[in-house]
């Protein structure tokens, strides 16, 4: 029996990217654990249209964040990273993401996504910008975008949150194997030792 992998995180969080483009698809070969994504905003005050990352930093310590973060992830073999000049607000990809749940395509939505921004610049706010990821996978874009604002799938991303909230996430990203909880873009051993703790059976080679 599977042991469950819930994994908050958002398609904007560098540190989210870098996990996921790294340690998380080892874990899921390795160990037998079925992945329960949830949407978690890493900057919920950002405004509609998104704000510049001067906002967060200052424009002078901008270059020095950058570099940090190609270092970053570098360590965990993911290069190639185009670090966005500007954050959007990311409600309406939460929301997309929720109807991308429903589909049977949330896996290929959230991959298609944070590879679209982190590699490809795309806002992940706009209406063009989201049809492209929503095409991407196979969805309907113009269902995808009704999604986006749906009150239905907003009050989803809400219900998520407060999920979160309960289980005392503050920051992404936040990964809950069996019970234990463990922050931020870890080593893979660390994920590796809390799957065993968890029970997980290792996968045959």
């Amino acid at each position: 029996m599977s042991i469950p992998l819930r994994l908050y995180s958002d398609f904007v969080c560098p540190f989210c990217f870098v996990a996921e483009q790294s340690t998380v698809p080892r874990l899921l070969t390795e160990f037998d654990l079925e992945i329960d994504w949830r949407g978690f905003p890493l900057h919920p005050r950002t405004p509609k249209g998104g704000m510049p990352l001067s906002a967060l930093f200052g424009e002078a310590r901008i270059p020095a964040v950058k570099e940090h973060m190609r270092k970053f992830a570098e360590r965990f073999g993911v290069t190639g990273i185009v670090h966005p000049e500007r954050l959007p607000n990311t409600r309406r990809v939460l929301a997309m993401a929720e109807y991308a749940r429903g589909e049977g395509k949330l896996e290929a939505f959230r991959k298609a996504g944070m590879e679209a921004h982190w590699r490809g610049g795309n806002f992940l706010e706009t209406d063009d910008d989201l049809r492209a990821v929503a095409e991407s996978v196979g969805l309907d874009a113009e269902a995808a975008l009704a999604a986006a604002d749906s009150p239905r799938f907003q009050a989803e991303v809400d219900r998520k949150l407060a999920e979160a909230a309960q289980d005392g996430v503050t920051g992404i990203p936040t990964f809950f194997i069996g019970d234990e909880a463990v922050v931020g873009c870890q080593p893979y051993e660390v994920l590796a030792a809390a799957a065993v703790r968890a029970g997980a059976k290792a996968r045959a080679r």
